[in-house]
């Protein structure tokens, strides 16, 4: 595995716009709606965290942690967000350190259930996640996955 830095925004706040735009570029939410989420958490209003994962200073990977990621279920909180990895670094492991720190994070606030929303199966359950049930997602026709770290 390569020699890449894993760190939460408060470690590096200087990150913040480079962050929210980043992450926008890969899921298309607001930049504004990151920007609030992030300054929220650096400001300390919420310990609901971002993480990034750097190679040379350059954003490779990252997620974050919200109330709520667009479906129904508003009392499964909080989610786990945005989780992406750029096409070139994945296979890696760059996502599975991410949401590892993610958890230890959490815990460590002495929040001890988190969730997350995807399509993907059998991915997260490498790293401890247990399929929970499925939930309509905020304008979306279908159905989608929720799991669970405890």
């Amino acid at each position: 595995m390569k020699n890449y830095s894993y760190v939460d925004l408060r470690q590096r706040p200087e990150l913040k716009e480079e962050a929210a735009a980043w992450f926008h570029d890969k899921w298309g939410v607001p930049q504004e709606a990151y920007l609030g989420c992030m300054e929220a958490y650096l400001n300390h209003e919420t310990e609901y965290g971002w993480y990034l994962c750097l190679d040379k200073g350059r954003i490779i990977g990252g997620l974050g942690v919200i109330d709520n990621d667009f479906h129904d279920r508003k009392d499964l909180t909080p989610n786990v967000c945005a989780v992406y990895t750029e096409k070139e670094y994945r296979c890696q492991g760059i996502a599975g350190q991410l949401l590892d720190m993610v958890v230890k994070d959490t815990k460590s606030k002495g929040i001890t259930l988190i969730y997350l929303i995807t399509d993907h199966t059998g991915f997260y359950e490498r790293y401890g996640w247990e399929f929970l049930c499925m939930v309509q997602g905020d304008n979306e026709p279908e159905m989608t996955r929720m799991y669970i770290h405890k």
